[in-house]
């Protein structure tokens, strides 16, 4: 981890430079005597707050210098000396031990950072970039660079029903969110090796989220949910079956084209300790054909609640930038997470999860060579 230090620049080493000439111009040519001493003290403000270590000491330096070289040009007593040489002085100690304190506190970020970085990682890894039949592409973008945790989930497993995939989001920040996270992928990885259809899957899914949800506290448990879909992709690519539980609907991609797959029938979200009002394995499932070189795009709210300067949700499907062909999910991904971006004007007011999956065929080769072709 590199350590944070206050890193010289042109502007901060300039504006120390023009306090100084400042305070010397006004200590030569002002009728009042102590004129520019104000700005010989802040010349060290300045490089305490903006410079490095180093450099500030070496700014301290010449503002003592120069106030004692200003004070003998004007002929001052040497009690006036002392005094201005204490101010001047102390103002580049405090100075100094603000530049301390931040070098600390920028240290103490980086290893926050650092930690949050490899929790994330841990709890939300790459996916594979080839799954079954399908190429996989994925991009997380967090709405501050500072917090890197969210509550943004996506996960492709290969098992005996095909592949299966999730895309979601919880309620909440920070780590609470991650805890949120870290069960909802856990249940999914245990739960899709075995549960044989997506409707079971998900009402599995609901049962595991509505008991982290009442073991949480003082949080009521219709308060912990997450919004979510599920997709199914069968063994030769063709078929598609979702289920969407109160999540923006994911998009289909082919010819140049965005088709928004909406749900038949809106359902709540998962985890809110409803799922006796549903009998289990009952959701219901829309089924979807996947083309040759078709892409399947899932997003979290980050995407469709995007807004420009004019308070304008973004929509995928009625973007011209999006309206041209992607073979390969890497490039939808990117093209998307640039557009939102443009959007946006880079403003994101909440983290952003992208998923895509490309069916492959004879326009998508394999991506890796000891990959059995597809036909």
């Amino acid at each position: 981890m590199k350590s944070l230090q206050p890193t010289p620049v042109t502007g901060a080493w300039t504006l120390a430079a023009l306090a100084l000439l400042a305070g010397v111009l006004l200590n030569l040519f002002s009728p009042q005597p102590y004129m520019g001493l104000p700005l010989l003290a802040a010349a060290p403000l300045v490089a305490g707050a903006m410079l490095s270590f180093r450099s500030a000491c070496v700014v301290v330096g010449v503002a003592c210098v120069v106030s004692v070289g200003l004070d003998l040009e004007r002929g001052r007593p040497a009690t006036a000396r002392y005094v201005d040489l204490a101010v001047v002085g102390l103002i580049g100690v405090l100075a100094l031990a603000v530049n301390r304190l931040l070098l600390r506190q920028g240290r103490d970020l980086a290893l926050a950072r650092d930690v949050a970085e490899a929790v994330q990682r841990a709890v939300l890894p790459d996916p594979p970039r080839e799954v079954g039949p399908l190429a996989v592409a994925a991009g997380y973008t967090a709405a501050q660079a500072e917090a890197r945790i969210g509550g943004d989930l996506y996960a492709v497993q290969e098992t005996p029903f095909g592949v299966r995939m999730i895309i979601g989001d919880v309620r909440g920040k920070g780590m609470e969110a991650v805890a949120a996270v870290s069960v909802a992928i856990g249940a999914f990885r245990q739960e899709a090796e075995y549960a044989p259809t997506l409707a079971a899957l998900v009402q599995r899914l609901d049962e595991a989220m509505a008991r982290a949800a009442a073991r949480s506290g003082p949080v009521a448990s219709t308060e912990g949910f997450t919004t979510a879909v599920l997709a199914e992709v069968s063994d030769d690519g063709g078929a598609l079956s979702l289920v969407n539980r109160g999540h923006p609907p994911p998009y289909l991609v082919h010819g140049g084209q965005l088709v928004r797959l909406d749900p038949t029938l809106p359902q709540l979200p998962l985890g809110m300790g409803l799922g006796d009002a549903t009998p289990a394995g009952s959701a219901p499932t829309d089924m979807v054909r996947l083309p040759l070189g078709a892409s399947l795009l899932l997003v979290t709210d980050g995407v469709t609640e995007a807004r420009d300067a004019a308070g304008t949700f973004y929509d995928p499907a009625s973007s011209r930038r999006m309206g041209r062909r992607f073979t390969e999910p890497e490039a939808l991904v990117e093209a998307l997470t640039k557009d939102v971006g443009r959007w946006t004007g880079d403003h994101h007011q909440d983290d952003m999860a992208i998923l895509a999956v490309t069916r492959r065929g004879a326009s998508l080769p394999s991506l890796s060579a000891n990959s059995p072709a597809c036909h």
